[in-house]
């Protein structure tokens, strides 16, 4: 159950981070945005790629951001995004509820600096259904994640 690995690694983190359950689903950007009364840019998406020598990350970005092909060569060569089918069987996560928390699979985390536009962003938590709210820097820092800039510039409306 990918709801309960989340949980499941906030525990053995010592986290005390509540997961926000909704009827509604959050599954996109734009439903996320408008479930949790937000701008679209809070809503921290985590994409999958698989990079030219193999290697399989993930990005996380702010949600009305758009990946920049020039920085994400310079940041990590030739890569492309995942198939559906591929996501969830690496993290364990449904597509539209994939976050860098409880994977299923261990994968590096790189953090757009993208995030840093906002105080707090609402990452996914494992189902299609579920979001935290965390600060950018709590959000790398309990994943490991690299700070990275691969998308292209936003205007901030933290």
């Amino acid at each position: 159950m990918s709801l309960q690995s989340v949980r499941d690694f906030f525990a053995a983190s010592g986290l005390a981070i509540d997961i926000i359950e909704l009827e509604t689903s959050t599954a996109t950007v734009a439903l996320a945005a408008a479930a949790h009364g937000v701008e679209p840019g809070r809503i921290a998406k985590t994409l999958a790629f698989r990079l030219a020598d193999e290697r399989t990350i993930l990005l996380v970005a702010r949600g009305d951001a758009r990946i920049d092909n020039k920085k994400f060569k310079a940041a990590f060569g030739k890569g492309r995004m995942l198939p559906a089918e591929d996501v969830q069987a690496l993290t364990g996560h449904p597509v539209g509820g994939v976050c860098p928390f409880g994977l299923a699979t261990p994968l590096p985390v790189y953090i757009d600096v993208s995030l840093q536009d906002f105080d707090e962003v609402l990452p996914a938590a494992g189902d299609v259904h579920t979001a935290v709210r965390i600060r950018p820097a709590l959000l790398a820092q309990i994943v490991d994640g690299q700070w990275v800039d691969a998308c292209q510039a936003q205007t901030a409306e933290a």
